[in-house]
């Protein structure tokens, strides 16, 4: 079975997670000293043997040049393509038709972090011929998918079709289209996917769904969401035992006084400027975060000029 390429949403604004978004994409904010994009590239090439990505960008593209000069991550050829006007996720799978190859890909959120299982859903993806594959969990803040689980095929999606189905389940932000999908996208129309999903439907065409309650996972659109996955992340999530613990949360000890308070939770940049006695919690000071002599931080993300 060969490995697929992938489509990693990169476009968003951040809105909810300014003023960390004003100069710099969602998906390039830094979580655990690495920005964030890199935590799904780490995935799809664990889970799937991804060798090639393509980014959508938008806001401050030219940042992605700065952050991967060589358009490589990881042995992966990265391919950014702009969109001067956003164009949603159906319109950015069309802008990217020439892209891919005639053969199944993964579409997946950039500003999301997990490792759910994607090795047993990609297989069942290709084995049941479905037109989309949903990656779905069984709890969540957004419960908009109305999906049979015996059947493995989505009934709704928020409401549009079946608006009384009571098993709703929420989507990951992860999915495997084939290439067929296309002939429900209209070129050059700015929407969300889920109306060309909901138009295959209607059509009889099979939309399928896996369960993926297995692992971590967490929506990072959010300054709460980003401390809220401080301090959840598990202990053997990959990579993670690199950061894990208070010492290792600062990238480098010697630039923080030794007289600071900072819990396990914290995490703080080796570029960022802490002062004597400070005393930070449940915080995240970036790359030029600054926190004054004695100041008591908690709750808050700062973000310098740089990453």
């Amino acid at each position: 079975m060969s490995s697929p390429q992938a489509f990693v949403l990169g476009a968003g604004l951040g809105t909810r997670l300014r003023p960390l978004t004003n100069s710099w994409p969602k998906p390039l904010i830094p979580f655990l000293h690495r920005p964030l994009i890199t935590y799904p590239f780490d995935h799809l090439k664990a889970e799937l043997q991804v060798e090639r990505i393509c980014v959508n960008t938008h806001h401050c593209p030219h940042r992605y040049k700065e952050v991967f000069p060589e358009n490589r991550y990881q042995g992966m050829d990265l391919t950014f393509t702009n969109e001067p006007t956003l164009l949603d996720t159906a319109g950015g799978l069309d802008n990217i038709r020439d892209w891919l190859q005639d053969e199944s890909f993964v579409v997946y959120n950039g500003d999301i972090l997990t490792d759910i299982p994607l090795a047993a859903a990609w297989a069942e993806h290709q084995e049941k011929g479905n037109l989309v594959t949903m990656l779905l969990r069984s709890q969540g803040d957004e419960l908009r998918v109305g999906f049979d689980p015996e059947a493995g095929r989505i009934r709704d999606l928020r409401g549009l079709l079946e608006p009384d189905e009571t098993r709703r389940f929420q989507f990951t932000g992860v999915y495997f289209v084939h290439p067929r999908f296309f002939d429900y996208i209209e070129p050059g129309r700015i929407e969300s996917v889920v109306l060309p999903i909901v138009r295959a439907i209607q059509a009889g065409e099979r939309v399928g769904g896996v369960l993926c309650d297995e692992g971590f996972w967490s929506d990072l659109g959010s300054q709460e969401a980003y401390l809220d996955a401080l301090a959840d992340l598990p202990s053997d999530f990959p990579r993670y035992a690199e950061v894990a613990g208070a010492e290792q949360r600062l990238e480098d000890a010697r630039q923080v006084p030794s007289d600071c308070r900072i819990d396990a939770i914290s995490t703080v940049s080796r570029t960022a400027k802490v002062g004597a006695a400070a005393r930070i919690e449940r915080s995240a000071i970036l790359a030029g975060g600054e926190v004054a002599e004695g100041e008591f931080v908690r709750g808050e993300i700062r973000l310098g000029g740089g990453i």
